[in-house]
């Protein structure tokens, strides 16, 4: 089994400090790889995606003679993980620490070239449903809303023009393993709505207010009418503190809102990609 014999013990080599690197924009743009932490995040990258692990990284307690895996769930990744021959190195927790604070123990090192998804590459069913995200800065609201995305079986996620990097190891971790499980695309403003148009896909803007001359509809409304609900459509979100511009609502060809009932003044991105997209899903599959 490609598991290395030694046990990586020095915090300040070549190779921790390679790996330590991807947690800057700079390091993973200059190797072409980014960093999978954490059990959950490494855990669905060995199932759905060991084409794309290039290595893993697993803690051993040293005070044992013969050093062995912290924990049986770290245990039970290293041993799927050599069903796809993924190579494991054996680490101390010092050198685990000092590649990254979140590892918990086990990390990944991830082909970044060979997550990447063109537009030609994606292959859409009958009706599919994308969750496209316009200018998302924030890494934490990334990986929440492809995670929810993932959840309502969304056929890909987009994001739309400067968003934040999909392979940012906060989002990585953020998604929880769903970057794993759905395509995520980056095209700009214009990019995208010439690809929904050409593969006949509506464009429905979540937001609340809407524009002068369009106000958008309630979601419960929309929800009502089975034959809208399960047609092809590519749902835009807006950026977390301003939502979506006039110019880019009129291009749109539904506005859909979700109401507030209680005292909130809003709902954040993450909660609102999650309530829309899965009332969408779970309408379009009752009526199937």
């Amino acid at each position: 089994m490609p598991i290395n014999a030694q046990i990586l013990d020095n915090p300040k080599s070549d190779r921790v400090r390679r790996i330590t690197d991807l947690t800057r924009a700079k390091g993973r743009e200059r190797s072409g790889r980014f960093l999978i932490e954490g059990p959950q995040a490494v855990r669905e990258a060995v199932a759905w995606r060991p084409d794309i692990v290039q290595d893993l990284y697993v803690e051993v307690a040293q005070a044992l003679e013969h050093p062995r895996i912290i924990s049986s769930t770290l245990e039970k990744i290293v041993e799927q993980s050599q069903d796809a021959t993924i190579y494991v190195h054996r680490c101390t927790g010092e050198v685990i620490r000092q590649i990254s604070k979140d590892a918990q123990g086990i990390l990944a090192v991830g082909n970044a070239r060979a997550m990447h998804t063109g537009p030609e590459d994606l292959e859409l069913g009958e009706r599919p449903q994308i969750a496209a995200f316009w200018q998302v800065r924030d890494p934490g609201n990334a990986g929440t809303v492809i995670r929810a995305a993932d959840a309502a079986g969304c056929d890909a996620v987009i994001f739309v023009d400067d968003c934040v990097d999909a392979l940012n190891p906060k989002v990585v971790r953020s998604t929880v393993g769903s970057l794993f499980h759905i395509p995520v695309l980056r095209m700009g403003t214009e990019e995208f709505f010439g690809w929904a148009a050409d593969r006949k896909l509506d464009v429905w803007a979540a937001d609340v207010y809407g524009t002068e001359r369009r106000k958008p509809e309630s979601l419960p409304q929309v929800l009502a009418n089975v034959d809208s609900v399960t047609s092809g459509k590519a749902v835009l979100f807006g950026n977390e503190a301003r939502g979506l511009e006039p110019a880019i609502l009129e291009q749109c060809d539904r506005i859909v809102s979700i109401p507030i009932y209680g005292k909130a003044e809003s709902l954040n991105l993450g909660t609102s990609a999650a309530v829309m997209l899965l009332s969408l899903a779970m309408a379009g599959r009752e009526t199937i």
